[in-house]
Order: C-alpha cells, then sequence, then structure tokens
C-alpha cells in the first residue's frame, strides 16, 4: 500500500458531505445501506426530463471514505445520467476487484487506497448505489 488510508484529503471530502444538505422537496428520496459495514445514505436526488441529474442532498452515516465517496458522487453527479453512474459503479467495483484501470470519476484517485480494504469497498460503492436505485425509480415514474 502506498498511501494511507485515511489522509487529509478523504477528511476533507468527508466533511464537505456538509455542502450537501437533505433537499426535502427532491423527487426521489434513497435510503440505503452496506451489509458488511453498515454504512447508511439517505441520498436525495432531482433529475430533469432527460434523466440527468440536476442536485443531490445527502445524509450519510459512514466512516470517512464512505462519506468522501458521497461528496464525490453529490459533487460529480449533476449533468450525468444513469448510464454513467452505473458505468463509474461498474468500473470501480472492477477495479476493486483487480480488473481494469482506476475508474475516472472526478476525485476517486483519493479513495484509491481503499482497494487494499474490502471492507470498505460497500461503503464507498453505496453512493452510487442509492444514485442508480434513485435514477432507475426516475425511468419507471417519468
Amino acid at each position: 500500500m502506498s498511501a494511507p488510508l485515511y489522509n487529509r484529503d478523504i477528511l476533507a471530502l468527508a466533511v464537505a458531505n456538509a455542502d450537501y444538505p437533505p433537499l426535502p422537496e427532491a423527487r426521489h428520496h434513497i435510503s440505503a445501506r452496506a451489509p458488511l459495514c453498515g454504512s447508511a445514505i439517505i441520498l436525495d436526488l432531482d433529475a430533469d426530463e432527460s434523466g440527468r441529474v440536476t442536485k443531490v442532498g445527502l445524509h450519510v452515516e459512514a466512516c470517512a471514505l464512505g462519506q468522501a465517496s458521497a461528496a464525490l458522487v453529490a459533487r460529480h453527479a449533476p449533468g450525468r445520467a444513469l448510464g454513467d453512474i452505473r458505468a463509474a459503479r461498474d468500473a470501480i467495483a472492477a477495479w476493486f476487484a483487480g480488473e481494469g484501470a482506476m475508474p475516472d470519476w472526478p476525485g476517486f484517485d483519493l479513495l484509491a487506497p481503499a482497494r487494499d480494504y474490502p471492507a470498505r469497498q460497500g461503503a464507498i460503492l453505496l453512493p452510487f448505489d442509492a444514485a442508480i436505485a434513485a435514477l432507475e425509480n426516475d425511468e419507471v415514474t417519468a
């Protein structure tokens, strides 16, 4: 392992969740839990008519890595559609499994040390899973 699991950048991202408060007026409210570590997220999400994310709000109860991942999703999901977020999630999961290149989701390089810690990977994938569930729900109701 070349970088510490927790560092100043991870902790800065973790506290950035305060920039994305819950959105009671959002169209979708998704609650999800990572079974292995118990991390939890409530994700509020709005999308436009074409299914692209417009706003994200969060309430996260997770380790600093899970919180950092949630901040990266909230920061970079606006403007993206379901396929974009699903592709990023699948690339992250594959990379964690030792397959493929490091995912190109902005800021993900900060989470790279978690590759050596499978017990933390569910917390990192959780915000992506929640966003996918919200957008899938949007497809059903649109």
